[in-house]
């Protein structure tokens, strides 16, 4: 959940109880108020009443009368010093309805004779004003809670603004651009502290960077130097007819040895490149055309062990990689179906515009999905003479042109598979 979102909710979870519990106040106390009005209206009535019948004769037929709003009548009840008051519903006949009525009733004394009067006031209308008010209360209430919500949610994306923009560049922030790379200052001393630790880590990553990059090509290229000078030494060895067939042995692994630290030296080396994004995309190669020029330079090995070799390409499936690296990961997985297969073995190459797959027979196991692309480990040792950095820079190929790379093992088959990323 988006910071912003979350704060909108807590307010959300805040300001409801606090506006439900302002409405219910206010609908209490507005409705206790009508109440009260009525009955002063009441007990006025009473008085005007009291005064009416102290002047009135005892014959006079007002002396029991009863009304849904007025009742006076006879009673032996005792005189009450005081009038009670409450509410009451009663039945109206044309509605077929009970309606609500305020009441007040009090046994008073007239001539000396006890009535019970009661006298009563119809709250239909003052209950019909409650709720026009309370409709409108509740309107004003939504229309100031729905006007702070988007006034807060306003103020807040404005506020945290310079946030997001600090952690899109963060997001888009690639090593070899990260010198360009500024976080700019603003208006919040909170955001200011952000961006000036987000300065300061980019240029200390960039400093790093760089100077480990120097450092890896310096190392590299001055490698590839001592090492070509003890090949050629090596190979001037192999040549002398004076040595005797021990010294020619251990001069032919040291030979060997020499020639795999100078492959692992340029595997390294490139691995390093690719890591740097030193192979930008300027054209989709055909990766048919790749495979096909491929297989006629491994051709002999193909010959050696017998391959059946098995294509279902398109006529033309160009890949978003650099020709470079489309021709390192074909001669990888190629050159591994060939390595690790069996005489009379089969691979199978499947390629279109949206996959690219090989599968290759074998009678080594399947390798664990957790050791598969890591440099310099293979658990089984049948993958001999290898310095386990082939799956890995097509692993770092993958990653780097956001291609999709998948491992299976079935039917005796290994099968990896590339598709582009989405």
């Amino acid at each position: 959940m988006k910071l912003l979102t979350k704060t909108t909710v807590y307010f959300l979870l805040i300001m409801l109880p606090v506006f439900a519990a302002g409405a219910f106040y206010l609908y209490t106390k507005f409705n206790k108020e009508i109440k009260h009005e009525t009955d002063e209206e009441l007990v006025n009535d009473k008085l005007q009443w009291m005064r009416y019948l102290d002047t009135a004769s005892v014959n006079n037929p007002i002396f029991s009368i009863s009304t849904p709003e007025f009742n006076l009548q006879p009673t032996e009840k005792a005189a009450q010093s005081k009038h009670k008051l409450k509410g009451i519903n009663i039945y109206q006949e044309p509605e077929n309805t009970y309606a609500p009525f305020r009441q007040l009733s009090q046994v008073i004394t007239l001539h000396n004779n006890n009535y019970e009067l009661v006298l009563r006031k119809s709250l239909i209308e003052k209950d019909d004003l409650i709720k026009n008010v309370v409709f409108v209360m509740l309107a004003a209430f939504a229309g100031l809670f729905l006007f702070v919500l988007l006034i807060n949610w306003l103020i807040s994306k404005s506020v945290w603004k310079p946030f997001y923009q600090s952690l899109g560049k963060i997001q888009r922030l690639q090593l070899n651009k990260m010198e360009a790379t500024v976080f700019d200052h603003t208006v919040t001393h909170e955001f200011n502290q952000l961006n000036a630790a987000l300065n300061n880590m980019t240029t200390r990553i960039h400093n790093d960077y760089t100077s480990i990059k120097e450092l890896t090509e310096d190392a590299a290229h001055e490698m590839q130097t001592p090492l070509a000078i003890a090949q050629s030494k090596l190979e001037l060895l192999l040549q002398d007819d004076t040595l005797s067939e021990a010294q020619l042995q251990s001069i032919l692994i040291s030979y060997d040895e020499l020639q795999r630290l100078s492959k692992l030296n340029h595997n390294l080396l490139l691995l390093a490149k690719i890591e740097n994004q030193q192979y930008p995309v300027t054209e989709q190669p055909n990766l048919c055309a790749v495979i096909e020029k491929y297989l006629l330079l491994f051709e002999e090995l193909i010959r050696e062990k017998d391959l059946i070799i098995y294509k279902e390409m398109t006529d033309h499936a160009p890949w978003p990689l650099h020709p470079a690296l489309a021709d390192i990961m074909v001669s990888n997985l190629l050159g591994n179906a060939i390595k690790y297969n069996y005489p009379n073995g089969r691979i199978d190459i499947r390629v279109n515009a949206n996959t690219f797959s090989i599968a290759n027979t074998s009678q080594l196991p399947e390798i664990p999905a957790d050791i598969l692309f890591q440099r310099f480990k293979k658990q089984n040792t049948g993958y001999t003479n290898s310095n386990g950095l082939g799956l890995a820079i097509v692993k770092k190929i993958a990653d780097s042109y956001r291609l999709q790379l998948h491992y299976s093992f079935k039917n005796g088959e290994h099968v990896i598979t590339v598709t582009p990323g989405l």
